[in-house]
C-alpha cells in the first residue's frame, strides 16, 4: 500500500507536464536499506516473511552486518583499549560504527511503517533494539576511550541580554472567572 505522498510522485511522474522526482539520497538510503533487509529474511531458513519479523530478526540483522564494518573497536585485552589513537595496528574486530547502525535503524523503523506496517508492531521500534544501540555505543566509547556525551540542543536567545522577560512569559498564570 502507498502512501497519498507516493500516489502524488507516481501521478506526477505519469503526467508527462513535469520531469520525473529523483527520491532524495535518504529516501534512496531507506529504500536500498528495506530490500536489503528483505533479502536478508528471505534468505534466513526458513524464510522469514516480514509479517512475522520480530526484534530478534532485526538483532540478528545488526550482527550480520558487523562483518562488514571499517570500524576498528578494540576489546578489553587489547593493549590499545581505550586509546583513541592506537599508535600501531593490532588484531581487534572491525565492527559497524554505532552511528551507522543508528541511522540504519531510524531508516527501517520508517519504511517499515511506510510500508504497511503498524506503529505498535514495528519491530525496529522495540525496547531490545535500544538497549542493543545503548549498549554497542557505550562499548565503542569505552573501547576507543572517548566518552559519549549527547549533544546539548542550543537554547534560543533573544538580541537584548540574553533572557526573557518575565512579563511576556508564556507561563504566567491565569485566571478564569
Amino acid at each position: 500500500m502507498s502512501s497519498p505522498r507516493e500516489r502524488g510522485k507516481s501521478l506526477m511522474e505519469s503526467s508527462g507536464s513535469e520531469p520525473p522526482v529523483t527520491p532524495s539520497r535518504y529516501e534512496s538510503q531507506k529504500r536500498r536499506d528495506w530490500n536489503t533487509f528483505g533479502q536478508y529474511l528471505k534468505n534466513q531458513r526458513p524464510p522469514v516473511p516480514m509479517s512475522h519479523c520480530s526484534c530478534n530478526h532485526v538483532l540478528d540483522f545488526l550482527r550480520y552486518l558487523d562483518q562488514f564494518g571499517k570500524t576498528k573497536v578494540h576489546v578489553p585485552g587489547c593493549m590499545f583499549y581505550g586509546q583513541p589513537e592506537p599508535p600501531a595496528p593490532c588484531t581487534c574486530p572491525l565492527r559497524q560504527a554505532w552511528g551507522s547502525l543508528d541511522a540504519l535503524i531510524g531508516r527501517l523503523r520508517a519504511a517499515y511503517e511506510e510500508n504497511g506496517g503498524s506503529p505498535e508492531t514495528n519491530p525496529f521500534a522495540s525496547g531490545a533494539i535500544r538497549v542493543y544501540l545503548r549498549e554497542v555505543r557505550e562499548c565503542q566509547a569505552k573501547a576507543r576511550g572517548i566518552p559519549y556525551k549527547k549533544k546539548k540542543k542550543k537554547k534560543p536567545t533573544t538580541e537584548m541580554g540574553g533572557g526573557r522577560d518575565d512579563s511576556s512569559s508564556s507561563s504566567s498564570s491565569f485566571s478564569f472567572s
